[in-house]
């Protein structure tokens, strides 16, 4: 029996850019989608604590044989719903994206819902990986407002970019037992093809500076900057994607809540 993936993303049950991961991976795996009813960029690990959430039952979307549900709620939410309430079994990996842009540097990471979807599932000590994929500047706004519809180059980009997602989560299942507690996130560059090369990186530091401007008196509104990345090293995130890399960073959550080995201090 094929292995059984749990995907998610912070864009929506409706982006294409889902719908492409969930193609690639079925030869491969058992899939079932876990996904928020509308967009949850932004929303880093944050779960709905007022209110309830609905969570609607939608295969519809997929192809025949992939189980899915639309949840009005954020990507950790969708996870954390799907492994204690929806699935019967506990999945073998959960899988996160594609997100519609990169998720590099310290600062997106930590704000990134996609990301927060993936740690989600490594927290249930499921082997996890987040997937996003550059896309040019000239195209981001109308790709984001289509809901992650592509043509010319740029399709088959992201198509390249899936097929190697799915080659990444059968090599992360491979390689499970070293990566309990972690998450793998991975970078496409913008012009991905079958034989980009994928390197080990890791977040290069960003000062991203105020993210929101005065709209009025007293009232603000979100507003994205491009930030100054202070940290050029050669093995960064930022400097993988600038070469046409794949970019391949572990996440590590692995020491979190274990107790540290320090000596008691005597009291005088």
């Amino acid at each position: 029996m094929k292995p059984h993936a749990l995907v998610t993303n912070d864009d929506g049950i409706e982006s294409a850019f889902l719908h492409r991961l969930v193609e690639a991976l079925l030869p491969h795996f058992r899939v079932s989608v876990a996904a928020p009813a509308f967009e949850q960029s932004w929303t880093g690990r944050s779960m709905t604590r007022h209110g309830e959430i609905e969570v609607i039952h939608s295969p519809s979307f997929f192809s025949a044989g992939v189980e899915a549900w639309a949840i009005s709620g954020t990507p950790s939410d969708c996870v954390n719903i799907a492994l204690g309430n929806l699935l019967p079994e506990k999945p073998d990996i959960v899988l996160s994206g594609i997100n519609i842009g990169f998720n590099t540097t310290e600062m997106l990471i930590l704000s990134s819902g996609t990301i927060a979807g993936a740690i989600e599932g490594a927290l249930w000590e499921i082997p996890a990986v987040a997937f996003s994929q550059s896309v040019p500047d000239t195209l981001f706004e109308s790709v984001r407002d289509t809901k992650g519809k592509t043509n010319g180059d740029f399709t088959a980009s992201l198509e390249a970019a899936s097929v190697h997602a799915a080659q990444i989560a059968c090599q992360t299942l491979n390689d499970a037992d070293s990566l309990s507690g972690r998450v793998i996130n991975i970078n496409f560059p913008a012009a991905t093809t079958a034989e980009t090369p994928m390197v080990e990186t890791f977040p290069a530091k960003l000062q991203l500076g105020s993210l929101f401007e005065e709209t009025s008196p007293g009232k603000y509104t979100f507003r994205y900057s491009g930030g100054i990345v202070v940290d050029s090293h050669p093995q960064s995130d930022r400097i993988a994607l600038a070469n046409g890399q794949i970019s391949r960073s572990v996440l590590d959550f692995s020491q979190i809540g274990r107790r540290s080995q320090v000596s008691e201090i005597p009291h005088e």
